[in-house]
């Protein structure tokens, strides 16, 4: 028996396009990476002479651009400044915002009301209207600049409205309250049944929120930038800046060290990939 398409051809014509589209945007921002990932491979005059060539077009490939950046940017004390901030603010932000986004959600007072709404607000402010203020306060008034310590807490700041947010939607359309009421009756305090039995409930929304800020930490350039300048203190995005010379740049060895700084947080997103779309959507909704 003949088999028949819902739609017809019609239907069978946009699935097509459909495809295609998606094709072509994943070609469009995979070819930035596949880029990267050939010219760390050339030495730098092939680079210059033909960066859009593909490998078996060149010759001299090699891996040395590796070996140079892992050396010269002093990988493994800068990959452990980016992991101990990363985590710490991660932690950190994640633990915070989950114990606040509870609070908002189960006392529906004013006090809570206004603190949402603040914090909502307060995400339509862009960071470079506020970064020289912050830095001549942290910096010329309180003089607690070029520490890790500063670092984390920024962080931990600048990440609070949104992971607020994205936890308030989770919690009050995916946590039912019957539950923490049993809880309450078996004789549970309220830090007991946050950490007992709402806390394992966000197990989604957490992976979520912990893949998307530890991207944002371990990539950010700008407020290391300015928060540190101590060499031994530098994190991966800072460390490769030394590769940039005033008037050349050696670009094998950037794409290189490029790559050493992705390869990190591209593990932890791949091991967290299934928990992201299904977090982000739960916690959307209002």
């Amino acid at each position: 028996m003949k088999k028949t398409t819902i739609g017809g051809n019609k239907r069978k014509v946009a699935n097509f396009l459909a495809i295609a589209g998606l094709v072509i945007i994943f070609a469009a921002y995979m070819f930035p990476f596949l880029m990267v990932v050939i010219n760390s491979l050339k030495q730098k005059r092939d680079i210059i002479k033909s960066p859009f060539s593909w490998l078996y077009t060149i010759k001299g490939l090699s891996f040395d651009n590796f070996v140079k950046a892992f050396t010269q940017m002093d990988f493994l004390n800068a990959f452990k400044n980016s992991l101990i901030v990363t985590v710490s603010a991660t932690v950190l932000v994640t633990l915070l915002a989950a114990m606040l986004a509870y609070y908002i959600v189960r006392h529906n007072n004013g006090i809570s009301k206004l603190t949402f709404a603040l914090m909502v607000a307060s995400m339509i402010i862009p960071f470079q209207a506020i970064m020289i203020p912050l830095v001549s306060i942290y910096g010329g008034t309180l003089n607690v600049l070029n520490h890790r310590i500063t670092l984390i807490f920024m962080h931990t700041g600048f990440s609070m409205a949104m992971s607020v947010f994205m936890f308030h939607g989770f919690i009050k359309g995916n946590v039912p309250i019957a539950l923490e009421e049993a809880a309450y009756i078996d004789g549970c305090t309220h830090s007991q049944t946050f950490f007992k039995i709402v806390l394992p409930l966000l197990k989604p929304i957490i992976s979520t929120m912990v893949i998307l800020n530890s991207m944002a930490f371990w990539n950010d350039f700008l407020l290391p930038s300015l928060v540190l300048s101590d060499k031994k203190l530098l994190t991966l995005p800072l460390s490769t800046y030394s590769f940039y010379g005033t008037y050349s740049a050696d670009y094998g060895t950037i794409m290189a060290g490029l790559l050493l700084c992705v390869v990190p947080i591209l593990v932890l997103y791949v091991a967290l990939q299934k928990q992201i779309i299904g977090g982000v959507v739960a916690g959307a909704v209002k």
